[in-house]
């Protein structure tokens, strides 16, 4: 059952009669007119006047008036005056003693004239517009109520490059680019398997995005692959510009900081995450894929761990770990030492620490929350910066800024070493959206640490991990394996157990297909 309520579509009036935004084309069931004339002038009167749409006028085999529709920049000009123009004006030399009745001449030209594999016949009218809005070539046949449309679509788009936000030392360097063929590819490259399937939709009314979900006919639960196409079938939205669109449509709980669907733009981490029962969703346009269902320890895993030794992996994501937790709650424990238990810490370093806030001139969390949003502040302009000065402003704001804090007496030497630490733990969650939500959650834990101390800390981790718990993505809860528990699940949370150990796919995927090899057939 849809989780989502559609949407009422808007309508307009076009010469009095109603249509649908956005097109402008009849009321769905319209066919072509045998008039070659009328289609002509019906078909411009929807699109419209437009530069770029190009009407070529020819004679196929010399007898038959035909016309050529298609958008100059949406097409290779080489496929269509090779492959299409040349085989129809002149007659092929099998073709030039044998009779070509009108009747037949649809039939001649699919099976024994178009040098093209992506040909098709076509006679609604709606149906030809929205192929020849997407790049193709339609060709009408004066006195035929059919039309042959063939691809000739030809976008220019970058080339594939590293991933920009998800770096690894050991692995592949190649990543997602906006075009979605180019994506599948790169999947159907790395799964050569019959087993894997792409299903693929419109959606948006005006940009009639193409949406792909891909999965492993096998292994993945059916129950998700249905979920997944009713979420994406409920969505009624006039534009998909990025995956993200998706994402905020078809999320379990739209109030929580915590992504509950991942985002990646490296193909082998897609194949990978597929292997193990999810789905992954591509949007044309956008160079990321979207992977469901997710639990949270994923975002603190990286493709490098698997790459690697086990041992060293281990070691990474130890690493990882300590810097989430740091990036976390490392200001709200200095602001409740400092405030309220000063008892707790050395006496050398709290005399220390007392010295350096001797010119403060406000309360410990007073002090923590502005500097903290100065960082934060300076973290989104280094964003936003061209490349070649976000690198110096962020030095300049670190050494400069920082040290002309401590100077003015508006923050201690500690203060900013504390937020230092945060800000680089921060850094190292390699998802950037986990990393932002434990960005906005440290705020309000620092606010409940200067109201109770450590009182309020532990308060305002016993609430996150509460939601935590509550939180389901597509019906798997998010702490699984830890909550519920899973022997063969926790060999790959905190430490990552050597491969041939893990035996088992994720169990809380119920994968249709649980065995990834033979060892270890008895765990559970």
């Amino acid at each position: 059952m849809s989780l989502f309520r559609k949407m009422k579509k808007a309508k307009i009036s076009v010469k009095n009669r109603p249509f649908t935004i956005p097109d402008q084309v009849l009321d769905g069931k319209s066919k072509l007119s045998a008039s070659l004339k009328e289609t002509e002038s019906l078909i411009k009167n929807v699109l419209g006047e437009n530069d770029d749409f190009q009407v070529k006028h020819f004679k196929i085999f010399g007898q038959y008036h035909a016309a050529m529709f298609y958008f100059s920049n949406l097409v290779n000009q080489d496929h269509v005056n090779k492959d299409i123009l040349r085989p129809l004006m002149y007659v092929p030399e099998h073709l030039i003693s044998k009779e070509k009745p009108l009747n037949q001449l649809i039939d001649i030209i699919m099976h024994e004239t178009l040098y093209h594999g992506q040909a098709m016949v076509e006679e609604s009218l709606d149906k030809l517009i929205a192929v020849l809005l997407r790049g193709e070539t339609v060709i009408f046949v004066d006195g035929i109520t059919e039309a042959i449309h063939v691809s000739t679509r030809e976008v220019e788009h970058r080339s594939v490059t590293q991933p920009e936000t998800e770096q690894v030392i050991l692995g592949p360097r190649e990543g997602f680019i906006e075009n979605i063929d180019t994506n599948i590819a790169m999947l159907r490259y790395r799964l050569p398997t019959a087993d894997f399937q792409v299903r693929t939709m419109e959606i948006g009314r005006l940009t009639k995005s193409t949406v792909c979900y891909c999965y492993i006919k096998g292994i993945t639960n059916e129950t998700v692959i249905t979920e997944v196409e009713n979420r994406l079938s409920a969505i009624d939205i006039d534009a998909i510009m990025d995956a993200g669109y998706l994402e905020q449509f078809i999320e379990d709980n739209h109030f929580t900081p915590f992504p509950q669907i991942q985002t990646t733009e490296r193909p082998d981490k897609t194949v990978a995450n597929l292997v193990e029962g999810r789905v992954a969703i591509l949007v044309d346009g956008s160079p990321f894929a979207l992977l469901v269902p997710v639990v949270f320890n994923q975002f603190y895993q990286t493709a490098e761990d698997y790459a690697s030794r086990f041992l060293m992996g281990t070691f990474a994501r130890f690493a990882r770990v300590l810097a989430l937790v740091f990036s976390l709650i490392f200001p709200s424990l200095y602001v409740s030492l400092i405030a309220f238990n000063p008892e707790l810490l050395p006496t050398e370093f709290a005399v220390a620490v007392a010295g350096g806030r001797a010119g403060v001139p406000y309360p410990a969390v007073v002090e923590v929350l502005i500097i903290e949003i100065s960082m934060e502040i300076l973290r989104e302009a280094t964003v936003r910066l061209p490349r070649q000065v976000g690198g110096a402003l962020s030095i300049v704001g670190v050494l400069v800024v920082g040290q002309a804090a401590v100077e003015a007496g508006l923050a201690s030497p500690i203060t900013v070493v504390v937020i230092a630490l945060t800000t680089i733990g921060s850094f190292a969650t390699p998802a950037y959206t986990a990393a932002f939500a434990l960005r906005m959650l440290r705020f309000p834990i620092m606010i409940l640490a200067g109201i109770f101390g450590l009182y309020g800390v532990m308060i305002g981790i016993i609430l996150t991990f509460n939601h935590l718990l509550n939180l389901k993505s597509f019906g798997v809860p998010y702490m699984a394996p830890v909550s519920p528990g899973s022997t063969q699940g926790m060999k790959d949370v905190v430490t990552r157990s050597p491969l041939w150990s893990m035996s088992k796919r994720p169990s809380f995927l119920q994968p249709a297909n649980r065995k990834r090899h033979e060892q270890n057939d008895n765990e559970q």
